[in-house]
């Protein structure tokens, strides 16, 4: 006697496959906007703390150098001769554009504002007061 052998087909079926492509797009349709939104909330964090760390160099220069912060909007004093004096380790970079640009910025009214939604680029510094901000995209406003 001979075995019969039947000649079966393995696999998935295209429409097994489908619906498997199908599901996998509504998990990514529904995970990929958290990460964005945990990537920005990291990036906010990074910042207050950062903005932290720099507001307290700039009151230790302004108690070495008689009570006033230093102008770092100015073309002769800018990040890299605080860095060279000591109170940074490296020129501070924002998280959302890696700029070190600073740009003028009255913080009166501001708050505890840690970031501006701008679209501005690097760094927004009040060199009456002393407060510093980063820049962001307006898109990453929470």
């Amino acid at each position: 006697m001979h075995a019969t052998r039947t000649n079966k087909a393995k696999g998935f079926t295209l429409v097994e496959i489908l619906i498997v492509v199908v599901i996998l797009g509504i998990l990514a349709a529904i995970v990929v906007p958290q990460f964005t939104n945990a990537a920005n909330e990291a990036r906010v964090g990074n910042v207050a703390t950062q903005v932290s760390t720099i507001e307290n160099q700039l009151e230790l220069w302004a108690a070495r150098n008689g009570g006033a912060y230093p102008d770092l909007t100015t073309a002769g004093q800018q990040w890299q001769d605080l860095v060279d004096d000591g109170f940074f380790k490296e020129i501070p970079t924002t998280p959302f554009d890696n700029s070190s640009a600073i740009t003028a910025w009255d913080s009166t009214g501001a708050g505890d504002s840690n970031v501006i939604y701008d679209d501005t680029v690097g760094w927004h510094y009040d060199a009456t007061l002393g407060n510093i901000a980063s820049g962001a995209p307006a898109s990453a406003a929470p």
